[in-house]
C-alpha cells in the first residue's frame, strides 16, 4: 500500500527540529521526498543521519536557509524543483518566539524583527512556492504554522500574537487568490506543543507549565502537529483551503478565566452564583 504523500515534493521550512523536524520523519515516511530548511545546519544533519538510518537518505535534502530572507527563500524553493523535479507541498513552519517584552517597552527594531521571521517568511514562502508549484500544473498544498496566540489576547507576547494573527488571514486571501490553480492554503494553530520554543525539560514539567491553561490532561507534542500538517498536505484535503486548524487540547475552547481553570472535572463548581446576584426565573 503507498503512502498518503506517495510522488509528492515538499519542502518543510524549520525542518530541524520541533515541529518541522517530526513533519519532514512523517512525511518521508507516507512516501513524499523533503528538503527541510533550517538556519541551524547541526540539527538539520542529524535529521538527514535519522532520515538516512529509516532508509530515506536519497528522498531527503537539507539547506540552510534565513527565511527572512527573500533570495534564500527563493533558493530553498529551487533546492526542491532541482533536486526532485517539482514542488508540491509548501510547509511555512519555521518560528521563533521573537520580541517577548511588553509592548509599551519593545523596540521598533524587535518589533520588525519578529515580523519578517513569522510573517513576512510566510508571505514569500507562498509567493515563490506557488509559481513552483504551478509549474506542473497539477495544484498542490500550501500549509502555514499560526498559533492560538494568534486567535484572542493575552496567549502570546503582542509582537508574536499580531504576526500569527496575521499568518490567519493571510492564510485566507492567498486561499481565494491561487484557489483557481488548485492550490489549498491552510494553516494550523498549535497551542502548548513540547518543543524546544517551550523552555521546560520534560513532560513533567510541560504538563506543570500548561495546568490550567488547558482542559486536555495530556502534553502536546509536535507529532500531533505534524499529522495535522499531513492531512493537509494529502489529497485528502483537496476540498479544504482558507482553513486554519486548532490543535491545543482544548486551549480556545476552555476560554476566559470567568471560572477557575483548576483541573477538576466542573471548573465552574468554586464560583459562588451569590457574587453575580439573585437569579429569578
Amino acid at each position: 500500500m503507498s503512502g498518503r504523500l506517495e510522488g509528492k515534493v515538499a519542502v518543510i521550512t524549520g525542518g530541524a527540529s520541533g515541529m518541522g523536524r517530526a513533519a519532514a520523519l512523517i512525511f518521508l515516511d507516507q512516501g513524499a521526498k523533503v528538503v527541510i530548511a533550517d538556519i541551524n545546519t547541526e540539527k538539520s544533519d542529524e535529521v538527514l543521519d535519522i532520515a538516512g538510518s529509516k532508509g530515506f537518505a536519497k528522498n531527503i535534502l537539507a539547506t540552510r536557509t534565513d527565511v527572512s530572507d527573500e533570495s534564500q527563500v527563493k533558493a530553498m524553493i529551487a533546492k526542491a524543483v532541482d533536486g526532485f523535479g517539482r514542488l508540491d507541498v509548501l510547509f511555512n513552519n519555521a518560528g521563533v518566539g521573537g520580541a517577548m517584552t511588553p509592548i509599551t517597552e519593545t523596540e521598533v527594531e524587535n518589533w520588525d524583527k519578529t515580523f519578517a521571521l513569522l510573517m513576512r517568511s510566510v508571505f514569500m514562502g507562498i509567493k515563490h512556492g506557488a509559481k513552483a508549484i504551478r509549474l506542473h500544473g497539477e495544484g498542490g498544498s500550501i500549509i502555514n504554522t499560526s498559533s492560538t496566540a494568534g486567535m484572542g489576547g493575552g496567549s502570546g507576547p503582542a509582537a508574536y500574537s499580531a504576526a500569527k494573527a496575521g499568518v490567519v488571514n493571510l492564510t485566507k486571501n492567498a486561499a481565494v487568490e491561487l484557489a483557481p490553480d488548485r492550490i489549498r492554503v491552510n494553516a494550523i494553530a498549535p497551542g502548548g506543543i513540547h518543543t524546544p520554543m517551550i523552555p521546560v525539560a520534560d513532560d513533567e514539567g510541560m504538563r506543570t507549565f500548561m495546568k490550567g491553561r488547558q482542559p486536555w490532561p495530556d502534553t502536546g507534542y509536535a507529532e500531533d502537529i505534524a499529522y495535522a500538517a499531513l492531512y493537509f498536505a494529502s489529497s485528502e484535503s483537496r476540498f479544504t483551503t482558507g482553513h486554519t486548524m486548532v490543535v491545543d487540547g482544548g486551549l480556545l475552547a476552555w476560554g476566559p478565566s470567568l471560572f477557575p481553570h483548576s483541573g477538576s472535572r466542573n471548573p465552574a463548581s468554586g464560583f459562588n452564583m451569590s457574587s453575580a446576584g439573585d437569579v429569578k426565573p
